[in-house]
């Protein structure tokens, strides 16, 4: 099976070295290939990822211009996977929250499956943190919300640690740029009757101070936010365009150095 490990990056330069340091051999043990989606970053991000590609054949880049936010990253990643012909994508957070000792099990629920989802509240780990109130609570209202209006049977429905059967991006359109947007694939995944499978894994909040930017830090906001995206996924859970490879306008593209090379189209920064 050919498999890409992605993980989305916004200025993530102090992290991001031991992040891809740690899932190397994990990834070097599954055969996989690993993706760096740098969204715009301001600090130095750039700079360290284009210095590890250089001695790093398996590490692929791709970069937005400017912050396009979460759910363009993930899109661009999809985008990718589809692409260059990979058979099954994972994608992780770049702060070091989803312990890449998690890979195998993952892998291991694909074949029955065609999105398999990491929850942090199916299980408990020696190593789990609590989650800040406001970002349990959300997940816990959202999570309900989810399950009744689409009938899913979901435990956590934002978490970003997940696995995809190739196959089945193809059938996504994914249009939602922000932290919203696992809320459209959620949708989507109801409507085309999608495999879902959640897999236990351990809950790391590592920086309690990590903010998700403007207004969206309000938590009345960011819940309004939520649940303005999964209403409207709700109405046209497949825009316009269904069939053709999942993303947000046109994805980042490698460059032939393997270094970073820049995306064509915008996207709404969150």
């Amino acid at each position: 099976m050919r498999l890409l490990i992605a993980i989305p990056i916004y200025n993530e330069a102090r992290t991001i070295e031991s992040v891809l340091h740690r899932v190397r051999p994990h990834a070097h043990a599954l055969g996989a290939d690993l993706l760096a989606v740098n969204d715009g970053s301001t600090d130095d991000s750039a700079r360290v990822l284009e210095r590890l590609a250089r001695g790093w054949p398996t590490l692929r880049l791709l970069t937005h211009p400017v912050n396009r936010g979460y759910g363009a990253a993930i899109a661009s990643a999809f985008r990718f996977a589809v692409d260059a012909g990979y058979e099954a994508l994972v994608t992780m957070d770049s702060d070091g929250q989803h312990d890449p000792a998690c890979l195998p099990c993952f892998i291991a629920a694909l074949p029955q499956a065609d999105i398999v989802s990491g929850s942090r509240y199916l299980g408990t780990f020696a190593h789990d943190t609590a989650a800040p109130g406001d970002r349990r609570r959300i997940n816990r209202l959202i999570t309900e919300e989810i399950n009744r209006e689409l009938g899913l049977n979901l435990s956590d429905a934002f978490c970003g640690y997940k696995a995809y059967q190739v196959q089945a991006l193809r059938r996504l359109r994914i249009t939602e740029s922000g932290w919203g947007m696992p809320l459209q694939v959620w949708a989507q995944a109801a409507q085309l009757g999608l495999r879902v499978v959640e897999v236990p894994v351990p809950r790391l909040y590592l920086d309690l101070n990590r903010r998700f930017g403007g207004s969206l830090d309000d938590e009345a906001v960011r819940l309004a936010y939520y649940r303005r995206v999964l209403a409207e996924a709700r109405a046209n859970p497949l825009p316009a365009g269904v069939g053709q490879p999942a993303g947000v306008g046109q994805p980042a593209v490698q460059s032939p150095s393997g270094g970073m090379a820049a995306a064509v189209g915008v996207g709404v920064g969150t």
